[in-house]
């Protein structure tokens, strides 16, 4: 007499392919998720590294500002973000009056804030399924 609850034959391959998906997806949406951040980690950092250079680098404080804007919006831009996911903010040391002085300090600081994949937008769970990520660059004006 032949018992089929110890009648195993065929059942390999169903459950490689069961715990293979159940494992599977997991593991493919960690990776999309680590590649995001980390494409936010570069671009905060390419961004406030930029926006410090131009910044110490301008002939006035206008022209330092705009140019600092512009080097943070192209380099988030080129990672795919827009300022919109970014909060940015440029500050001079010893005092906010002499930020084109030399030897004067100029830090920029962004946060660069990263929506995690497949979230819905229902209920507003996109806005806080997010993942921020920040940057901080510092330059002394030259001589």
């Amino acid at each position: 007499m032949r018992c089929f609850l110890t009648d195993e034959r065929g059942s390999t391959p169903l459950e490689f392919i069961t715990v293979g998906v159940l494992l599977l997806v997991p593991l493919v949406y960690l990776v999309l998720t680590l590649g995001q951040v980390q494409s936010a980690s570069f671009a905060a950092e390419g961004a406030v590294r930029q926006a410090v250079r131009v910044f110490v680098t301008s002939a006035d404080i206008t022209s330092a500002r705009t140019g600092a804007d512009i080097a943070m919006t192209d380099a988030l831009a080129d990672a795919h973000f827009t300022s919109n996911d970014a909060v940015s903010t440029l500050t001079c040391a010893p005092s906010p009056s002499a930020c084109l002085q030399p030897n004067s300090w100029v830090t920029a600081n962004t946060t660069v804030s990263v929506a995690l994949p497949f979230i819905p937008h229902i209920f507003n769970l996109d806005k806080y399924a997010r993942v921020s990520v920040s940057a901080r660059a510092t330059e002394v004006v030259p001589r």
